[in-house]
């Protein structure tokens, strides 16, 4: 009981709860998994085929992964425990827009050939799982720009991740899917998997920048302008129309001042990449955290931390209340006055 040296072994798990459950204990899911974990994003359950789901590691210079259960879904007996077996994959982007999932499997011979040539050895696959990164490290995983949120599109299949920025990359460690040294702005990744959903083909849907940054090359290439620029993309839904709503999370000093002003949300079409500015947010807040009731007539968007950057003599913000009260988070319902669609 006095030995702590396994303390931070028990930090970066993904730990579910039932909401509808109030009394019923949290259940662990180690398949998925120890790193720094922003969320999971599941892709739409089908009948008779494994429950598939995605995690950023919430840190610059870290990976995306996906986990594939190893009982297949039906809906009449379907629960958590589907999430307690099955293969965790880590993402390796190549250079020609192609990709593959690599297992992080003890079983897995080209696993544990790679894990013999470096000299690392796992005592079992919870020894695996507990040092995820080091896995991830092994099988040659592309490093990514900070991964957080994730989202799949409802009809095409293709999944969307935030690359929040990473400032730490140097010149000599930009690659295809990480194109920026010093990228303090951020960009999203997609990508659509092929039929055996061990390979992959992506391309960057957006970069982040201030005005007149450029995404892609000749006719479909997309520059940002003074209505839709934006820095630090953050928490990320694909409604069941497709728009995609892109909400930012810039920290410190790049918020409010320069060209960016406050964190906002914007909404996307994936076909044309045509993005629209839908809010801005209060001071020193970050927008995180939407969704909507299935007749898309209502939005609910989190406003996290406003006045971040308060003192207790001086406050920023004093959002949501006004006047001189100290700033909270809130969230916020949002509806049109015609009652009509969110975003129509």
């Amino acid at each position: 009981m006095d030995d702590y040296r396994n303390e931070p072994n028990t930090f970066g798990w993904m730990v579910e709860i039932d909401p509808f459950d109030p009394e019923g204990r949290p259940q662990k899911r180690t398949a998925l998994g120890r790193f720094g974990h922003e969320g999971v994003i599941f892709a739409p359950a089908v009948e008779g085929k494994p429950v598939v789901c995605y995690s950023g590691d919430d840190s610059q210079n870290e990976y995306i992964y996906k986990f594939v259960s190893a009982e297949p879904f039906h809906k009449a007996t379907a629960g958590g425990w589907l999430l307690n077996t099955g293969v965790l994959y880590v993402a390796k982007f190549n250079a020609d827009g192609t990709g593959e999932w690599l297992p992080l499997d003890i079983t897995n011979s080209t696993f544990t050939a790679k894990a013999a040539a470096a000299g690392v050895s796992f005592a079992s696959q919870a020894d695996l799982l507990i040092n995820t990164r080091t896995a991830a490290d092994l099988m040659g995983a592309t490093k990514m720009d900070r991964p957080e949120w994730g989202a799949v599109h409802p009809g095409t299949g293709e999944v969307y991740f935030t690359l929040t920025n990473n400032t730490s990359r140097t010149e000599a460690q930009i690659d295809a899917a990480n194109p920026r040294a010093n990228n303090a702005t951020g960009h999203i990744i997609r990508w659509r998997e092929d039929a055996d959903k061990t390979t992959f083909k992506w391309d960057i849907f957006l970069m982040g920048g201030d005005v007149g940054t450029k995404t892609g090359t000749g006719d479909t290439a997309v520059t940002l302008t003074a209505e839709n620029h934006f820095a630090s993309p953050d928490g990320l839904l694909i409604d069941t129309r497709g728009v995609a709503w892109i909400q930012t999370d810039m920290s410190g000093t790049q918020q409010g001042s320069g060209p960016y002003g406050n964190n906002q949300m914007l909404a996307a079409d994936p076909v044309t990449k045509q993005v629209k500015r839908f809010f801005v947010g209060p001071v020193d807040a970050e927008v995180t955290g939407v969704t909507l009731t299935p007749d898309l007539k209502t939005m609910f968007v989190n406003i996290q931390h406003p006045g971040d950057r308060s003192t207790p003599a001086a406050f920023t913000s004093n959002w949501p209340d006004g006047g001189s009260a100290r700033p909270r988070s809130a969230t916020v319902i949002v509806t049109k006055n015609d009652g009509g669609l969110i975003g129509s």
